[in-house]
C-alpha cells in the first residue's frame, strides 16, 4: 500500500489541482471567485473506514451550515485513505446524501464528488473526459445551493458547461493533462 500523503501534502495537490484544472482550464466557471476571496475551507480526512468519513462529513455539513457564507462558500473535504476504490466512493455518495437529508440541509447543501479514478457510466476508463472530474484524492465537494442559484442565474448558459468541458478536455487530450501538472 502507498503511504498517504499528509494533511498538507493532499491540500496542496488539491490547490494545484484546481488552479491548473478546475480553474485554470474553466472546467468550473464559478470557482475562481470563492478560491480568489478565500471562501474554499480544504478538510482532509485522517477516516480509513466509510463510518470515520460519514462522522467528518457531518461535522463539515454543520460547520458550513453554522457559517457565513463570506466566511466559508464551499468545502473539499479530501479524504485520501478511504474509498479509493472508485465504486466503493460512488456508493458512498447515496451515504453522503443521506446525511445532507438527515440534516435537514436539502435545498440549502449538496455533495458533488471528484475522485482520482472517476468514470463516467458508458465510458472507457482512459477516456479523457473523465479527467473532468478527477482530483488528485478521492474528495466530497460541499456546496451552498444558494450560491450555485446566484452563480448559474450570472452565466449566461451554465447548461453548456459540460459540454464545453468534455470538448476542452477532447482538445487538450491525456498528454496536455500530464502538462499541466509538471510545470
Amino acid at each position: 500500500m502507498d503511504a498517504l500523503p499528509s494533511p498538507d501534502e493532499a491540500i496542496e495537490a488539491t490547490r494545484l489541482w484546481l488552479e491548473r484544472a478546475v480553474i485554470g482550464l474553466n472546467l468550473c466557471p464559478f470557482a475562481k471567485a470563492v478560491q480568489r476571496k478565500g471562501q474554499i475551507r480544504y478538510v482532509v480526512s485522517d477516516a480509513t473506514q466509510p463510518l470515520q468519513l460519514h462522522a467528518d462529513l457531518v461535522r463539515e455539513l454543520e460547520r458550513l451550515r453554522d457559517t457565513d457564507a463570506e466566511t466559508i462558500d464551499t468545502t473539499l473535504l479530501i479524504h485520501p485513505g478511504v474509498l479509493g476504490d472508485f465504486i466503493d466512493f460512488n456508493e458512498f455518495l447515496e451515504v453522503a446524501d443521506a446525511a445532507v437529508a438527515d440534516l435537514h440541509l436539502e435545498g440549502e447543501i449538496q455533495v458533488a464528488s471528484f475522485h482520482p479514478d472517476f468514470q463516467f457510466e458508458g465510458t472507457a476508463a482512459d477516456d479523457i473526459t473523465n479527467y473532468t472530474n478527477r482530483s488528485p484524492y478521492p474528495t466530497l465537494h460541499l456546496l451552498r445551493e444558494a450560491s450555485i442559484d446566484r452563480a448559474v442565474a450570472a452565466f449566461p448558459d451554465a447548461s453548456a458547461i459540460f459540454e464545453t468541458n468534455m470538448e476542452t478536455l477532447e482538445k487538450l487530450g491525456h498528454e496536455g493533462w500530464r502538462k499541466l501538472f509538471s510545470l
